[in-house]
């Protein structure tokens, strides 16, 4: 890999701070996938999950240390992480 084929634009307009908090995904009448929130900011975050397949592009994100949900829409998925945006 070169340093060309590393180097990443940041896009974001609000810094995030690293975390490790649990959370869960929620979507549906009553589906939850625990994940774990890597990164946060006050417009978005980085969630682990074991897969992202069946993760649809809308879903409530609840971080169970702050007791805190927020509506989230997918930016960008891979595998196993979803960067989301914050949503009204």
């Amino acid at each position: 890999m070169t340093f060309n084929s590393m180097l990443v634009i940041e896009r974001r307009s609000n810094t995030r701070i690293l975390a490790f908090e649990r959370g869960s995904v929620n979507f549906g009448t009553a589906v939850r996938v625990d994940c774990i929130v890597r990164n946060l900011s006050q417009t978005g975050a980085c969630v682990e999950l074991a897969s992202t397949a069946g993760i649809p592009a809308d879903f409530k994100l609840l971080i169970k240390s702050g007791r805190v949900a927020r509506n989230c829409r997918v930016a960008w998925r891979t595998l196993r992480n979803i960067g989301v945006q914050f949503v009204c």
